[in-house]
């Protein structure tokens, strides 16, 4: 059986960037293709990275525009088979405008440009942040609720594409996603961290240490992606999470740990009258981690970034983030492995940036 042609929309980011190399390191793919607005070059790439993407065609494309998207569908030794769709604004706190644009109206063009084409599976990567927060964990018959401006466009793009009825449609919800080349996940955390250590204080978050806030791993990520898109049901969903249960607490030891700080939880009492004051709150903190962090930078000679300590104001509140990852067990066989969120597993996602300079190196004689 001959290997497919793979197409990745949004192959520069952070779980993009993993899945090429996961793809070209197993030699799963007769050609890889990706599309991104962000040149390589300029994407923070580790040698790894940089080596994977030299064995793949690399297209910059506008995939908001009709045209560009049809160019980057073509070629002239014959269609993509598998599409992974991962092209979407991934920061938070934007206007709602900036969402429906880059979220929905993306995935909307580009899968019709799919189905016009006729690949065989489409794999359109959501969040697990569209179910409502709960204590219980959500399967992928869960009660659907998202809880950031994010998530509810995500969601309309999964309604959208099921209504379209794209060949080969797969839906897969991952919970939050640490590990090397990881910006949006519990990045901010890791460098709040290194301003507390630097600021010689107490971190404390609001709420209380068992709040959840499941993970999984990209390494997982993109392995599961890969089997979803051979073995998965045309039509089905696919939640994404460790077995690690993780919460505020189970994140902040390991960075006790790595960082040598002391860490604490406001408690609900007082996080609750922050949440009645929330935009000023977040200001706040965001104010006090904002300049340190910059002169840490400056201090260790490090001119550009793009890590930072913002905590967007949607990510505060007090919202259960609790998935349950097994159907993609049960159905696919899959295994995770990296059941559990580690030190070292932080620490390689910490190593990622300090070798390309773009965190300060507190621990350097």
């Amino acid at each position: 059986m001959s290997k497919p042609r793979v197409l990745i929309l949004g192959g520069t980011g952070f779980i993009g960037r993993n899945l090429v190399k996961y793809l070209v390191e197993n030699d799963l793919c007769s050609k890889i293709r990706v599309i991104d607005k962000v040149l390589p070059v300029t994407a923070y790439f580790s040698k790894e990275i940089e080596e994977a993407f030299q064995k793949v065609e690399y297209k910059q494309g506008n995939l908001g525009n009709e045209a560009s998207i049809k160019k980057c569908f073509d070629d002239p030794d014959g269609k993509f088979q598998i599409v992974f769709n991962l092209a979407a604004e991934t920061k938070y706190g934007q206007s709602e405008d900036v969402y429906q644009e880059k979220v929905l109206d993306v995935a909307k063009k580009c899968a019709a440009q799919a189905k016009e084409v006729g690949v065989e599976r489409y794999i359109e990567v959501s969040t697990a942040q569209i179910y409502e927060s709960s204590k219980k964990p959500s399967d992928e018959n869960a009660k659907l609720k998202p809880w950031t401006h994010l998530a509810k466009y995500k969601l309309q793009a999964e309604e959208a594409l099921k209504q379209m009825q794209v060949p080969g449609l797969i839906i897969v919800r991952p919970a939050i996603v640490y590990g090397p080349g990881d910006i949006q996940g519990i990045s901010p955390r890791i460098i709040t961290a290194a301003v507390y250590k630097q600021l010689k204080e107490k971190m404390k978050f609001l709420w209380s240490g068992d709040l959840r806030m499941n993970t999984v791993h990209v390494y997982d990520v993109c392995a599961a992606l890969w089997l979803i898109s051979q073995k998965g049901k045309v039509g089905s969903i696919y939640n994404l999470a460790d077995k690690n249960e993780t919460n505020q607490k189970a994140v902040n030891v390991i960075l006790e740990q790595i960082f040598g700080i002391e860490t604490g939880f406001a408690g609900n009492m007082a996080s609750t009258f922050a949440k009645m004051n929330m935009k000023s709150v977040t200001e706040d903190v965001n104010e006090k981690h904002l300049t340190p962090w910059a002169e840490l930078c400056k201090q260790h000679g490090i001119l550009s970034t793009p890590l930072t300590p913002y905590l967007d104001q949607e990510l505060l509140y007090k919202n259960s983030h609790c998935i349950d990852g097994s159907k993609v067990e049960k159905e696919l066989g899959f295994q995770y492995k990296y059941p559990k969120m580690t030190k070292e597993l932080v620490q390689e996602q910490l190593d990622y940036f300090l070798k390309l300079n773009l965190f300060p190196d507190l621990w350097k004689k």
